[in-house]
């Protein structure tokens, strides 16, 4: 089966978030196929539909003065941050039925971490949280949501990302589990270029798909980068 693949680049938040939703109420009606987006945000902290405020570490006004944006979104989970470096994926899949909610997820995980294997890093799963961890520290978040039978939201790969922005929340509610990146596990710069063509073709192969270059059907927002 095919899946149309766009790269974004660098995109605020914001306007992502506007076209997924745009292309995933598309994806409802049947207008367009499956589409896989990447993307690369500026500094953003985004609270999952059961985020708690405690898991922001700062104020608000103090994330404005960083040059920090924040939304509450309809994915699921709790606080993340999404910043240059880290590679962001929104699949806008229809799932044949709701109840293979939770084996989509772990796909995501499967890709992640056979993406991390070309880097000879072993990638783990959590029984009691999704993502992806190597020795202990999370280097890739999962938060999902489905409306429709169609999914949204996705994964970010903590590839080369600014770890220290993540002091300003407990990610995904954990305070006690460190974050980690590709390039620190590696000891050396590992660029997004680098990394997107492993993890694109590791979803490729997990969900049994062909990711295909296309045009965007609908204009991307004003707000790009």
């Amino acid at each position: 089966m095919k899946v149309a693949f766009h790269d974004l680049g660098r995109i605020p938040y914001d306007a992502a978030w506007s076209l997924q939703k745009r292309l995933h109420a598309a994806r409802v009606a049947d207008e367009i196929g499956d589409t896989l987006l990447f993307c690369e945000h500026m500094p953003v902290i985004t609270m999952g539909k059961s985020g708690k405020s405690h898991n922001l570490l700062v104020s608000k006004e103090d994330l404005r003065r960083r040059g920090v944006e924040y939304f509450e979104v309809e994915r699921g989970g709790d606080l993340t941050y999404h910043g240059p470096g880290q590679l962001v994926g929104y699949p806008i899949f229809k799932l044949p039925r709701l109840r293979e909610v939770q084996a989509f997820v772990r796909k995501m995980e499967e890709a992640v971490i056979q993406a991390l294997a070309t880097y000879q890093l072993s990638g783990e799963r959590r029984a009691d949280h999704a993502g992806v961890f190597v020795r202990g520290s999370k280097i890739a978040s999962i938060g999902a949501a489905v409306r429709g039978g169609v999914t949204f939201h996705g994964f970010a790969l903590d590839v080369s990302t600014d770890l220290s922005m993540f002091d300003l929340i407990n990610p995904c509610g954990l305070p006690a589990i460190p974050v980690t990146s590709i390039a620190r596990e590696c000891g050396r710069r590992v660029a997004l270029a680098e990394a997107k063509p492993r993890v694109r073709e590791a979803l490729g192969t997990v969900y049994d798909v062909e990711l295909v270059d296309e045009p965007l059907p609908l204009a991307l927002p004003d707000k790009i980068a």
